[in-house]
């Protein structure tokens, strides 16, 4: 996609500027904003309030796009692959882009979760044994944790909706 321009009136002159995607904070103040390559505004340039609730935190893993993410302390806020396998590893939200280990990951804590196969719609999911999955069967076993986390809208998506999830003894 090419870059949006306008004109503006700088200092008496006409000038081509370029239009912004996303927002940098009040660096970016009076920039008119352009829509993403998806054809929709980043959450980025909207008030406070508005669009998904992200937070920037530090992953301590690679992520891929569409894992289910746990946030975590280790010498600050961290976040890495939630799982079943053991209590204090549950879903608190997802990432929609892959992020490095170390790397800034934009963790969603609501909306929809793209980018998956698999799933039919209506499929209630769980947190998967597997790290940054889910299931549609709740995992079974002394110290396994049995979250639900959303309900499947196509094969490719769900909506993130976890509850607080069952130790199993």
């Amino acid at each position: 996609m090419a870059a949006s321009k306008f004109l503006a009136l700088v200092s008496g002159r006409i000038r081509e500027i370029y239009a912004t995607v996303t927002s940098s904070g009040a660096a970016d103040d009076g920039k008119i904003v352009a829509l993403d390559a998806t054809g929709r505004l980043d959450t980025s340039v909207l008030p406070v309030g508005l669009g998904a609730e992200t937070k920037s935190i530090t992953a301590s893993e690679a992520l891929s796009a569409g894992d289910l993410v746990n946030i975590w302390s280790s010498s600050g806020i961290k976040v890495r692959k939630a799982d079943a396998t053991a209590s204090g590893k549950e879903a608190n939200g997802f990432v929609l882009s892959s992020v490095s280990n170390g790397a800034l990951a934009t963790v969603y804590l609501d909306g929809t979760v793209t980018g998956l196969t698999g799933l039919n719609a209506g499929d209630r999911l769980y947190l998967a044994d597997t790290a940054g999955a889910v299931t549609v069967t709740p995992p079974t076993g002394n110290g396994k944790v049995v979250q639900y986390v959303g309900t499947a809208i196509s094969g490719t998506e769900f909506s993130f909706e976890p509850d607080q999830g069952v130790i199993l003894a």
